[in-house]
């Protein structure tokens, strides 16, 4: 098969694994609502966090990670170089954005891109979660620790690997990663952002699957 070819449908794997929407599908498992109709309404971690279900939340954020680390070992696997590895990345993180199972409306990408990174450069992947997780402890903004891990991964690379083709896809993950939080930088100026562990929204830590039987969504606040 042509090297263009395998690269391809390596990316077009890569989308679909990327595409899985683990938020929903680990709120569905345990009877919640769909993350998408409460608080910030992203299919992500920290929205299925508000829930007050805590074993659902780490269940999406480990799939979203999973998913991302596969696709980039399942190309390494087949023997595809650096390069094209780095394709498949941007591949997966993108299915998370922009998910063809969810009307290509889809989450923020911290735990996909964490994933896809551990399976590029482990140490790099590692550096990066190191940062995510020092500032989230310390001042429990997931959106601050996700834009301080999103602008750090760059520096981390360029300490771990120099300048070489992993900067560029670092930089495209990276620069993705701040334009979704755009929204989190601002209310953080303001003092409005929302700490994790706080209060969830009243009826969150309530709501069941029948509004995804169903097909409806409340409307909330949400931060992240």
């Amino acid at each position: 098969m042509p090297t263009f070819l395998l690269v391809a449908l390596a990316c077009a794997l890569a989308y679909l694994i990327g595409s899985i929407p683990f938020a929903v599908l680990s709120s569905r498992a345990f009877g919640l609502s769909d993350p998408r109709s409460y608080g910030s309404g992203n299919p992500g971690a920290t929205n299925v966090l508000r829930s007050g279900n805590k074993t659902a939340a780490a269940l999406a954020l480990l799939g979203d990670m999973a998913k991302g680390w596969l696709a980039v070992w399942l190309a390494q696997r087949y023997g595809l170089g650096d390069v094209a590895c780095g394709f498949v990345a941007l591949a997966a993180f993108y299915g998370h954005l922009f998910p063809i199972f969810l009307g290509f409306k889809g989450g923020k990408g911290v735990a996909t891109a964490a994933g896809v990174l551990l399976a590029l450069s482990p140490l790099l992947g590692v550096s990066a979660l190191g940062v995510w997780i020092a500032v989230l402890f310390v001042f429990r903004y997931s959106s601050l620790a996700a834009l301080c891990a999103a602008v750090a991964s760059p520096v981390l690379v360029v300490l771990i690997h120099g300048a070489g083709p992993l900067l560029f896809f670092v930089m495209l993950i990276a620069v993705s990663l701040v334009f979704k939080h755009r929204q989190n930088f601002f209310r953080l100026l303001r003092g409005e952002e929302s700490r994790v562990g706080a209060k969830p929204p009243a009826g969150a830590e309530a709501a069941t699957g029948h509004d995804i039987v169903h097909g409806k969504r409340r409307k909330g606040r949400g931060r992240h």
